[in-house]
C-alpha cells in the first residue's frame, strides 16, 4: 500500500519532468492507475480487517477524489495537445 501510495505524486512529478503536454497525460494517467491499485489494497485490507470500515471507506473516498482531480487535469492538459 505504500508504494501504490508513494507512486501516485512520484509519477505526477516524473511526468511534469519530461517537458511535454503529451508525457505529462501519460504519467497522469500512470499515477490514476496507481490510486485505483491503492483503493484496491484498501478494499482488500479491510476485508482481512487490517483496517477499520470507516477508515478504509474514508481512504477510499480520497483515492476517488484524487482520480478524479487526475483525470480532469489528464483531460485539461490532453486538450492543449490536440489544439
Amino acid at each position: 500500500m505504500r508504494r501504490a501510495a508513494v507512486s501516485v505524486p512520484s509519477n505526477i512529478a516524473e511526468g511534469y519532468e519530461r517537458d511535454t503536454d503529451a508525457e505529462f497525460v501519460r504519467y497522469l494517467n500512470i499515477a490514476k492507475g496507481s490510486a485505483a491499485e491503492l483503493r484496491t489494497q484498501i478494499y482488500i485490507a479491510r476485508e482481512v480487517g487490517e483496517i477499520a470500515e470507516e477508515q478504509a471507506m474514508k481512504l477510499v473516498q480520497e483515492c476517488k477524489e484524487i482520480s478524479a482531480m487526475l483525470h480532469a487535469l489528464a483531460k485539461t492538459r490532453k486538450s492543449k495537445i490536440k489544439d
